[in-house]
């Protein structure tokens, strides 16, 4: 499954910013361009991680439906 994602750089003196336009929480930096691509790429890992462990948490002894969602756009 693919998901695409508007990833932004912003370059400063020390490297660069980087966060994903459509994914608050996902932002990193990185002292050359690559190094905040990787570093961006383990940040979207873990905010989604730690979503879905708020919501386990949140929903704990409640019952609910969870199923597989595919966002085709």
């Amino acid at each position: 499954m693919q998901n695409h994602f508007t990833a932004v750089f912003r370059k400063f003196p020390e490297g660069y910013v980087a966060f994903i336009e459509e994914l608050p929480g996902a932002n990193t930096q990185g002292a050359t361009l690559e190094e905040a691509r990787t570093n961006l790429a383990e940040a979207v890992t873990l905010v989604l991680e730690a979503n879905r462990a708020l919501a386990e948490e949140e929903l704990q002894g409640i019952e609910v439906i969870r199923e597989p969602f595919l966002l085709v756009a």
